[in-house]
């Protein structure tokens, strides 16, 4: 598998949410999932009916009012028994304002939410990073750039990616992955590498096979049982995660501060997109 399309990125616009809370003594009481059991009470009438609509336990519904009740200076809610219904559950008439308080307060907070995403610069750049870093990949080192060219071959191409700094990658995939990621210079990518596909050179690079050479300085070195994981400090400031046994990394002598140079083929690049 040599491309990689995350299907849980969403292309719709970013926004900026916020939920309002009540506190009083330092304690959260009315907002959420509470203001909407308020509501169903004041529909319902029944704490039973309620806390199912709101997707809430019977007695996680009632150690929510109890809490809110507690901490509220007047009941928010009452249980009535008798009557013509045989009792039931509703709200006060305080309830019933702080319900009307805190959804004017929620509507004016959104708005003002709104207000700041407008007003931020590069607000789109922002929602491609965010979507970046919550994309869920095995691979270890994930490495964003910009795509700066493509050389298509009959069945597969070669895609350079500008990492800055002068630090590049280049990647082998299938024509039909360029097609479908849309890739054309300009536009951004993240270059996928498992750290076991990473080869770590500390001398002079004889001749290889990987496309790609990075070059770097150890900063860390984590043994294990019988793989070590070694961190590549590179240029842009950018980490490259290793994983080589515990064997090569004591025939080449490998420590911390030590020039190293990283040999990834083009075929063990995986491309992503936002």
């Amino acid at each position: 598998m040599t491309d990689f399309h995350p299907t849980d990125c969403s292309k719709a616009p970013l926004e900026i949410d916020g939920q309002l809370w009540f506190k009083r003594d330092g304690k959260a009481y009315l907002g959420g999932k509470r203001i909407e059991l308020l509501e169903q009470i004041e529909v319902t009438g029944s704490i039973n009916r309620a806390a199912k609509a709101v997707q809430l336990s019977y007695k996680g519904a009632w150690n929510a009012i109890e809490a809110m009740n507690n901490l509220s200076e007047r009941p928010l809610v009452v249980r009535e028994t008798g009557g013509r219904h045989g009792g039931g559950t509703r709200l006060t008439e305080f309830g019933r304002q702080m319900v009307y308080t805190w959804r004017r307060m929620q509507a004016e907070y959104e708005r003002f939410l709104g207000e700041i995403a407008r007003g931020t610069p590069n607000f789109d750049e922002i929602d491609h990073l965010l979507r970046a870093i919550a994309m869920k990949t095995s691979a270890r080192n994930q490495l964003r750039g910009e795509v700066i060219a493509i050389d298509k071959g009959a069945v597969n191409s070669n895609v350079t990616l500008d990492l800055d700094e002068g630090l590049k990658v280049v990647a082998n995939i299938t024509n039909d992955s360029v097609d479908e990621l849309q890739l054309a210079p300009g536009r951004t990518a993240i270059a996928l590498i498992k750290a076991s596909f990473v080869l770590l050179s500390p001398g002079p690079v004889a001749r290889t096979s990987a496309r790609n050479r990075l070059s770097g300085t150890i900063s860390d070195i984590k043994p294990g049982a019988v793989n070590s994981q070694v961190k590549l400090q590179l240029s842009a400031n950018r980490t490259l995660t290793a994983i080589v046994t515990n064997d090569s990394v004591e025939e080449l002598q490998l420590a911390t501060g030590q020039e190293c140079t990283a040999l990834i083929k083009a075929s063990h690049i995986i491309i992503a997109v936002d």
